[in-house]
């Protein structure tokens, strides 16, 4: 009898088990069945966000319109940036590439030249490599950013139909897939510092694309920002910052400007809304890097990658859901290709976690690196699993905390550094103005959110420890970043031992069988080219040449050549007539 019990409960449960497996299958295959066949992609991006909004566990602030989207949409608590800092991390974004591995990782590459003694330069990634942007655009989309740059380098005129603070997808053709990008300032660092404002220029994201509509700069007076929590509002205050008055009003700031971000945010959606593109479009939203705040924003701890990530998906696919994978930052070129159907090419350094090249595995680690900030110079490299931190400092004889002017306008790094002087900081504060640090660090990230308990002495953690050094080698060989390369090492090996940026070659034009081709002998230069219309105008995005295209008699054409990290060509403009 007993016998026959567990035969009919091994039976149930595999019942059990078979059905919970089939609707698992089915629930995956009608995610990449459903969704349409070249779907819009919306971007809506923002800055030094760490994860402050309800949907990710903090209700400080109320923000509707975020929490519409995770409502309908997808949590990813586990995105993390390359860098915690946003030019490095967004060369990661544009072009797929850990940004250590092309010459990106140094913060202003093209600054702070009389600190350095170094050259102005540019990122120089290898030469199969094109921005995202540009390789949509060569699949029929119509591509805009509005409006930040900000990669490392410049980016090719081939990269987007237009990148402008009018930029928006109202100005595609009629039936065009788009990939729009949006970005918000509202809570980037600088908008800590004092007198505090609003930024004018904010009140675009209202206007849809309207090229008529002017709008202030600067900021707004006080009197003039939106308040949208009390002044009074309890906040968590993180144990590596004290709790005073100068800090609690800053982390006011920073919920208050998440609320105006949310309300800005709120605008791009009720345009698509309105434009009736819902229902045909991807919408990611997330942070550049961390929060904003002190041994935050810069710093490769968790409070300095890890931002939020919501992604709605049309007819609200999997709502309400939250997605525990790890997510690097190169991860999203491959995914976008993969989401519009496109085999991502071999040379991307990260994975795709959605859509029909879906990598079969999800992310075991994730990696990041600091280097340069502006005027001062660290070398750190990071590797971190579902729950440890692996963190490897080149200059152990240099403390943690750089004296960055930028940062320094921030009230609470003001405070930090009188108390310091006052020596009236704790243990956990104190940390971060240490003279030295430790080769190795390992961190707990589940019981040790704040990475301030080093376990990589602990005899308990020592396997753990094996493993990610071994993990963290294994990369740094994988993407051929060398830690202990010079910035001027770097800019030789960049511009193979030459004095100045290299150019790309001006293109040449000729006509065959009455087709316009084009070549440039600078290996993987992306080709624009213009045709002038038949009212005597240029339009106002560059094609990106891809096979010969023909054209009528003394039609007049412009074109250039550009490789990322070069200087583009000069600009050849001739009439078919003038071409031999």
């Amino acid at each position: 009898m007993i016998i026959l019990k567990r035969r009919i409960l091994a039976i149930f449960l595999l019942a059990i088990g078979l059905f919970i497996g089939c609707q698992s299958n089915k629930k995956e295959k009608e995610i990449s069945i459903s969704l349409p066949e070249r779907p819009n992609i919306l971007w809506l991006v923002t800055e030094d966000m760490g994860a402050y909004i309800p949907s990710f566990g903090d209700s400080t602030i109320v923000t509707p319109n975020l929490s519409r989207l995770a409502q309908e949409g997808v949590v990813y608590p586990n995105l993390y940036s390359t860098s915690g800092v946003c030019a490095p991390s967004r060369a990661a974004i544009a072009t797929g590439m850990y940004p250590s591995s092309i010459g990106a990782n140094h913060m202003r590459t093209n600054s702070y030249m009389e600190t350095t003694g170094l050259p102005a330069y540019e990122a120089i990634p290898p030469s199969e490599v094109k921005m995202i942007s540009e390789l949509l655009r060569m699949q029929g989309y119509y591509c805009t950013n509005n409006y930040k740059t900000d990669y490392q380098f410049k980016a090719p005129r081939t990269a987007w139909d237009e990148s402008s603070p009018y930029a928006h997808w109202r100005n595609r053709k009629k039936g065009q897939p788009f990939f729009s990008v949006f970005n918000f300032t509202e809570t980037h660092e600088s908008g800590l510092f004092e007198p505090y404002g609003h930024k004018y220029v904010e009140t675009r994201h209202h206007k849809g694309g309207d090229r008529t509509y002017t709008w202030k700069s600067g900021k707004m007076t006080t009197e003039e920002t939106p308040v949208y929590l009390p002044k009074k509002t309890k906040f968590k205050i993180p144990p590596y910052l004290p709790n005073t008055q100068v800090v609690r009003h800053d982390l006011w700031k920073v919920y208050n400007n998440i609320a105006a971000m949310d309300k800005q945010l709120g605008a791009i959606l009720k345009q698509l809304e309105d434009d009736g593109l819902l229902e045909n479009t991807i919408i990611f939203f997330y942070g550049d890097h961390g929060g904003p705040l002190p041994r935050q924003k810069r710093l490769i701890y968790d409070s300095g990658l890890n931002t939020p990530m919501i992604i709605r998906f049309p007819k609200k696919m999997r709502a309400g859901t939250k997605d525990e994978q790890l997510v690097s930052f190169v991860d999203f070129a491959p995914t976008l290709l993969s989401l519009i159907g496109i085999n991502p090419p071999e040379y991307l350094q990260g994975k795709a976690f959605l859509g029909k090249y879906k990598s079969k595995n999800n992310r075991d680690y994730i990696h990041a690196a600091a280097d340069r900030f502006d005027a001062f110079t660290d070398v750190i490299r990071a590797v971190r699993d579902e729950q440890f931190k692996y963190i490897r400092n080149y200059r152990p004889d240099q403390g943690y905390y750089l004296p960055v002017s930028y940062r320094e306008r921030i009230p609470t790094m003001q405070e930090l550094l009188e108390l310091r002087e006052e020596d009236k900081l704790d243990e956990p504060q104190k940390q971060w103005f240490r003279a030295k640090k430790p080769v190795e660090e390992l961190f707990d990230c589940g019981k040790d959110p704040h990475e301030l308990v080093n376990l990589a002495e602990n005899p308990a953690n020592r396997e753990k420890l094996i493993e990610l050094r071994a993990e963290m080698d294994r990369w740094l060989k994988s993407i051929d970043d060398e830690p202990k390369k010079t910035e001027k090492q770097l800019i030789d090996q960049l511009w193979k031992g030459k004095d100045s940026q290299p150019s790309t070659a001006i293109p040449k034009i000729a006509i065959s069988n009455g087709e316009v081709i084009i070549s440039c002998t600078t290996n993987g230069a992306s080709i624009g080219y213009k045709i002038k219309t038949k009212e005597g105008k240029f339009p106002d995005s560059w094609s990106i040449y891809q096979q010969p295209f023909a054209v009528e008699e003394d039609t007049e054409i412009v074109v250039q050549a550009h490789r990322i990290g070069f200087k583009p060509s000069d600009v050849v403009e001739m009439t078919t007539s003038e071409i031999e």
